[in-house]
């Protein structure tokens, strides 16, 4: 006789189990990063005191993943959602989600504006250096020579500029003694855990994180499980994965 032997999958409290499979194309990076900061909230105990807000592109399909208070906003937007919720409500702890497209083009100057302050609030932006949810095109991260819908022949950096590099304009502009600025990679969901962690905690602190995952997307890619940990590891020689900014006692 046959039996059927079922386990119950590891969700986090901070996960919506009643969401069922996650809606983001197989393979895509978006569900490690969603669930290991889920994971990272439960760690910390603080799922009642989040709010995440995410952005239009694939990360909308976020907009129910997470069992928290949750808002999706429109395309660029989400960071003053977020840094809105929090100073009207002081003690929330504010994550907005966003894809590279939503963070370092269209959100870009809001981005700026909230590093620059200083917002209470943690901003996970996932560079997986393409449009995703629209084809596939050319983004502000798309690395010199990677081919895109709008790049056929590889991106010629003489004719778009050079790939936007996040963590990087962030640290630069932010307040060394309040923010957290990190890059970290799905190649490692052990690290990123430690990553969102210390973010999370520097939020609580009263500080302004920023967190840079380097993520995959085979479908538009076009590469299967070989090719996409290929592509993944050349972006990590590319962006440099360590921490950028870590305001002291923050560990």
């Amino acid at each position: 006789m046959i039996q059927t032997l079922d386990v119950n999958p590891d969700l986090a409290k901070a996960q919506n189990a009643e969401a069922g499979a996650s809606k983001f194309c197989p393979g895509c990076g978006h569900g490690m990063i969603l669930k290991t900061l889920a994971h990272t909230l439960d760690d910390l105990e603080l799922q009642e005191k989040a709010v995440f807000g995410c952005d239009i592109g694939c990360s909308l399909l976020s907009w129910n993943y997470m069992n928290v208070d949750s808002v999706q906003t429109h395309h660029g937007r989400t960071t003053p959602v977020i840094y809105g919720v929090t100073r009207a409500n002081p003690g929330t702890i504010g994550i907005a989600y966003m894809g590279d497209g939503g963070g370092l083009a269209i959100g870009s100057q809001h981005l700026v504006n909230a590093a620059v302050r200083g917002e209470n609030m943690l901003i996970v932006l996932a560079n997986n250096t393409n449009y995703g949810m629209t084809g596939g095109q050319m983004a502000p991260t798309t690395m010199p020579g990677q081919k895109t819908e709008t790049t056929p022949y590889g991106r010629d950096c003489e004719v778009t500029g050079k790939p936007a590099k996040g963590a990087e304009m962030v640290a630069s502009i932010v307040d060394p003694n309040k923010a957290y600025v990190a890059r970290a990679s799905v190649s490692n969901l052990r690290s990123l855990r430690k990553t969102f962690t210390k973010a999370l905690k520097n939020v609580e602190k009263g500080g302004f994180s920023f967190v840079e995952v380097l993520s995959i997307c085979p479908l538009n890619w076009i590469t299967n499980n070989e090719g996409t940990w290929d592509r993944l590891k050349t972006m990590e020689e590319f962006f440099d994965v360590k921490e950028f900014v870590q305001r002291e006692g923050l560990e």
